[in-house]
């Protein structure tokens, strides 16, 4: 009994701060554009992490990209900015979108 409670408590610890990120992706009204594994109005989490998994200034890159928004990489539709998203949110956003491979 006691094993399986500390097993049960070391996942919750494990998946607290994926969960964290998404509570604060929609906090910031990110998944109104974006979901995790599927294209709505900006491209999946998933195909952001495909594509810009491997660079190591993706994380800078995103987040810049989160607060002052960009245009023409995924599309014809721009994303806007996100004046209410500090550096430090960006930042953690993307390196949350990062690991969603």
């Amino acid at each position: 009994m006691k094993r399986a409670l500390l097993i049960m408590a070391a996942m919750t610890t494990l998946a607290a701060p994926a969960m964290a990120d998404e509570a604060l992706a929609k906090a910031k009204n990110c998944m109104a554009c974006h979901s995790v594994d599927k294209k709505l109005v900006g491209p999946a989490y998933k195909d952001v992490a495909k594509k810009y998994g491997s660079d190591a200034k993706a994380v800078d890159m995103l987040a810049t990209k989160i607060m002052k928004g960009g245009s023409g990489v995924w599309g014809a539709i721009p994303m806007p900015a996100n004046p209410q998203v500090s550096e430090a949110e960006a930042k953690k956003l993307a390196a949350w979108v990062l690991s969603q491979k």
